[in-house]
């Protein structure tokens, strides 16, 4: 199948770029190479046989060019990070909204029916909380005297009682809570738009917390892995904000490229939302611990730090996925982890 892959020089574009490659499909990346990812004037180099089309989605010619001959679309072309500097709302609505909606006209226009999409397990805000009185609810907003004072578990909206956790299934409400979330919300309503006006297919892979090789260490796009494995090889305690005990879930970007390819092979026709997860929710603090023990640095640090527009807890179920499109994850948590403390500094 001819591919074209937005974002592919990214970090989990060049894994997925991989998965394509060893299924045997044909590839065409667009990749804007922008700074903010590819720091120090770095640029890309695609594998032998794959074609790379320096262009931004935003580009009406590009996304013309880029589009010409393709049978599916993976698009991961995005702006990313936490989102919670109003500054940025500009950025998250142009690359990511108008980005997609460039894309989506070009697809119209060349008759390209097949998309698989980015998106993120942020789209869910807090998810879903479990309150002893009121059962399943959409928790609260968490607000900032109660977060100065330590208390970091969302409330029950009804009575304000701390809420127990829960896994959020694709049905849930979306609640996105800062811009980034906001952005990826509303290219999943575009695609769906598109979807119904075309006929086409889409599958919109709702990624958890990723990590892995290649995860970027000095840009906005390094998440929280990076972050504490940057302080560790530097021989510094990894700083843990609130109690450590946020829960996520880490999920290896090998097994993010292969959900993805498998969605692009099978989803070819409406239009489904997946979660993508390994499926065994670890806090934060978890993570750190064991960072450090791979890397034999000094045990983490819980600073009490906040960030308003951070989540408490989100850990979706991924069951969806395990049974529709066949697809488990392949690597462990402690091997991971294992893998990314060890790679080369970069």
């Amino acid at each position: 199948m001819r591919v074209l892959l937005t974002g592919g020089a990214g970090f989990i574009g060049q894994h997925v770029l991989a998965r394509l490659l060893e299924l045997g499909h044909e590839v065409r990346v667009l990749d804007s190479l922008r700074p903010d990812v590819h720091r120090n004037g770095r640029g890309w180099t695609p594998p032998a046989g794959v074609e790379l089309q320096v262009g931004d989605v935003r580009d009406t010619h590009a996304c013309d060019t880029a589009l010409a001959g393709v049978e599916a679309v993976v698009h991961l072309a995005a702006k990313v990070g936490l989102g919670v500097d109003i500054a940025d709302m500009p950025d998250y609505a142009s690359s990511n909204d108008a980005g997609t909606g460039e894309l989506l006209a070009g697809m119209a226009l060349h008759g390209v029916s097949r998309l698989t999409i980015a998106s993120s397990m942020v789209v869910y805000g807090e998810g879903v909380g479990l309150c002893v009185d009121h059962g399943a609810v959409t928790p609260g907003p968490r607000l900032e005297a109660s977060l100065a004072s330590g208390d970091f578990e969302p409330p029950c909206p009804i009575c304000g009682k701390r809420l127990g956790t829960a896994l959020v299934g694709e049905t849930v409400p979306l609640d996105p809570r800062n811009a980034y979330a906001t952005s990826k919300m509303a290219q999943e309503f575009y695609a769906s738009n598109w979807a119904r006006v075309t006929g086409g297919s889409v599958a919109m892979m709702r990624y958890h917390n990723v990590y892995g090789p290649g995860m970027p260490r000095d840009t906005p796009y390094a998440g929280v892995a990076a972050i504490f494995t940057s302080a560790l090889r530097a021989g510094k305690a990894p700083r843990v904000f609130e109690d450590g005990g946020q829960r996520r879930d880490f999920v290896h970007v090998r097994d993010i490229a292969s959900a993805t390819v498998a969605a692009c092979e099978q989803m070819t026709e409406g239009v489904k939302a997946f979660n993508v997860g390994s499926g065994t929710p670890r806090t934060v603090g978890e993570m750190a611990v064991a960072l450090a023990r791979a890397l034999d640095g000094p045990e983490p640090v819980v600073t009490g730090e906040y960030r308003l527009g951070d989540v408490r807890h989100i850990t979706a179920d991924s069951a969806k996925l395990r049974k529709e499109l066949d697809w488990r994850p392949s690597v462990e948590f402690a091997d991971g982890m294992a893998e990314l403390a060890h790679q080369p500094a970069g």
